[in-house]
């Protein structure tokens, strides 16, 4: 388990030759639906572009504190760059972590 300030990775190694992902917005933490769906679009964003370098693991990416109100803009640039910023921490963290390492390719 990998924390940021918004969200919190869970990982377990999988015998499957990639890695999977799965996103979790609860709309208590994300009441609006163009939010929730901006989350998961960048997290899956993300995932795609590193997912040959991760190593065969399965991903939950779960939003754990609020990251906007109903009263505030529901999406913006600032907000999305935020999201990018966390979620690369998350994934450069399964690419570093030793108990993740990838397996090596039979040859």
């Amino acid at each position: 388990m990998y924390r940021t300030a918004h969200f919190v990775l869970y990982a377990r190694n999988n015998d499957l030759p990639l890695a999977r992902l799965g996103v979790v917005a609860a709309k208590r933490m994300a009441p609006r639906a163009v939010t929730r769906n901006t989350i998961k679009r960048v997290t899956r964003e993300l995932f795609r572009q590193t997912a040959l370098a991760l190593p065969q693991v399965d991903c939950i990416v779960r939003l754990s504190k609020p990251v906007n109100s109903k009263s505030g803009p529901a999406t913006n640039t600032r907000l999305k760059a935020e999201l990018r910023d966390e979620l690369s921490q998350l994934f450069a963290f399964l690419l570093n972590a030793t108990a993740f390492a990838r397996k090596p390719e039979n040859t």
